[in-house]
């Protein structure tokens, strides 16, 4: 799509025309103008490639869509950061689908809402919630094991007591469980609708709603053109939260940086997404727009070498790599200051259990060669360097001046850009030697973090294929003395498993990145979410 095809499709008139709604044959600029004022449109690089939670390499956009069009039985409250924007707040658990619930030692127990319904206009009930739990378990892949870090992970957990209660009940003491059921994931589906479309070899009803929302969330997907654009409009009976300002949400995707930099500076979007630092550090600069800029919990960009690929099952090849990454050229030339440095500490040995924290490893390509030699490497080798063009706008730099710093130390890399829509499915292969990837951790723990990225369950997120009995262990030991409260065990578990993953460095954190978002200065109600995508039931327009 062009810059003009854009402008000409942004304007509110052909935004209504593109949802479905017939524009008057005389269109007053009072109507016009109430028009836009309900029209969210936000640009970004790349959009989902699957509208279910619950499918089979589900991007991050497509987090968006389900995190709005579907309820779960709770959600997280809101705080005001020291900086004066808003960002959830993983210590407040508040209503949603479920008005109220009680916990016990063995169990917790949600009244639902009776007035909520889903978009076909059908109640929704406690049978639906345990259908869509049940669901979340038995798929496989990335839902199950979600659902499994929170030690939800059988069936026989999910009760229906009557039609608008509904209990989960716990296998064993785990913090994490009631924070896990407020994510992405136990999002509660139309049972009957998807049940209606299953087939005997499509139990789950997965390939209707890759293609079709089946929530009662705040708004549903109206249309959906893949790679190109998705259309949401409100659901007015919406009962599990404030009717939302914005009535219609048109999401294009716009893969070049600089359009969809144009396109904000113009006035032409309300929202931009996925622009380089550079971009974000000179818009904010300006002041013509508003930038907003939060960390990311719990997240990590980092190079991961696949420990069951020669070379890199060589401790010596992957010290070298850590040492020859050029970590400052990367903070300069890539983030411009947007991010947080993870390298560079006194020592790989940590002292604080707290994640993300640096490691030791600075750019040293002398050492690095004296580690290639000893494990067997003194001329280098070649492999292949693979990122997600779905985030090219720092993968592409980033890997270019890895290559070119591995390049002086003898290994020849050749880059592979993964489209955006198979990033998902290519790193659960775990075919890849060498990746540039960014995870974050839903739940803001280390132990969460490393239950995903280190553990040997071998989850989708431990893209390097590592096992180790001493992390699991720690790993495992931690979950269960925070369950306890036995905090100095805590402390020591998780220093341990820190201090493991520095020592073996399968891999190689990088920066701990900024989430930044540019808008108009007529939005409001913006706030950081963990998923990292946007919530529309809380954005307005002046």
């Amino acid at each position: 799509m062009n810059r003009r095809e854009f402008l000409k499709s942004a304007s509110a008139l052909s935004s209504l025309a593109a949802t479905g709604v017939a524009a008057p044959a005389v269109w007053s600029s009072a109507r016009a103008q109430s028009a836009r004022a309900e029209t969210l449109l936000l640009v970004s690089e790349s959009g989902p490639n699957n509208l279910d939670i619950h499918g089979v390499g589900t991007n991050r956009p497509g987090y968006e869509v389900a995190w709005n069009c579907y309820d779960r039985l709770m959600s997280y409250g809101t705080k005001t950061l020291a900086d004066g924007s808003v960002s959830y707040d993983q210590n407040k658990l508040v209503p949603e689908l479920a008005e109220s619930w009680d916990v016990s030692a063995n169990s917790a127990t949600f009244k639902l809402r009776r007035n909520a319904t889903f978009h076909d206009g059908s109640p929704v009930t406690a049978q639906d919630v345990k259908w869509s739990f049940d669901r979340a378990v038995s798929v496989g892949g990335f839902p199950t094991f979600q659902m499994k870090a929170g030690s939800l992970e059988k069936p026989e957990q999910f009760v229906v007591v009557d039609d608008h209660t509904f209990r989960v009940d716990f296998i064993r003491p785990d913090r994490l469980t009631m924070p896990d059921l407020a994510v992405i994931v136990p999002s509660v589906f139309n049972s009957k609708l998807v049940q209606s479309k299953a087939t005997e070899q499509d139990k789950w009803g997965m390939e209707y709603t890759k293609q079709n929302t089946a929530g009662g969330g705040a708004y549903k997907v109206v249309k959906w053109t893949s790679g190109t654009e998705v259309i949401f409009e409100r659901n007015d009976t919406w009962a599990c939260g404030p009717t939302p300002s914005i009535k219609r949400v048109v999401w294009r995707m716009v893969p070049s940086a600089g359009n969809r930099r144009a396109l904000i500076e113009r006035g032409d979007a309300d929202i931009s997404f996925d622009l380089p630092a550079k971009d974000f550090v000179e818009l904010d600069k300006a002041g013509k727009v508003k930038v907003v800029s939060n960390p990311v919990s719990n997240g990590v960009q980092y190079i991961g070498m696949n420990v069951t690929k020669p070379p890199f099952d060589k401790l010596e090849v992957r010290q070298a790599v850590a040492y020859a990454i050029p970590y400052q050229k990367i903070m300069d030339a890539v983030l411009f200051g947007l991010g947080k440095p993870l390298f560079g500490a006194a020592s790989n040995k940590v002292s604080q259990p707290v994640w993300p924290q640096a490691h030791g490893y600075n750019t040293d390509l002398a050492k690095a060669k004296e580690l290639l030699a000893k494990a067997g490497y003194p001329e280098g080798f070649e492999t292949t360097l693979s990122f997600d063009l779905g985030a090219a706008v720092v993968n592409e730099p980033l890997c270019t001046l890895v290559q070119e710093s591995l390049g002086q130390i003898g290994i020849k890399v050749t880059l592979n850009k993964v489209p955006g829509a198979n990033w998902r499915g290519e790193i659960t292969k775990k075919e890849m030697p060498l990746i540039s990837n960014f995870f974050s951790g839903w739940l803001d723990y280390p132990e969460y973090f490393f239950f995903w990225g280190y553990h040997g369950q071998n989850a989708v997120f431990n893209t390097m294929g590592y096992k180790n009995s001493e992390m699991d262990r720690l790993v495992d030991g931690a979950r269960a003395a925070a369950a306890a409260g036995d905090w100095p065990v805590y402390d020591k578990d998780v220093t341990g498993f820190i201090d493991l993953a520095f020592a073996e460095m399968p891999r190689v954190p990088v920066f701990q990145p900024y989430l930044s978002v540019a808008m108009q200065k007529s939005i409001a109600g913006y706030q950081y979410w963990f998923h990292r995508q946007l919530d529309y039931r809380t954005l307005r327009k002046a």
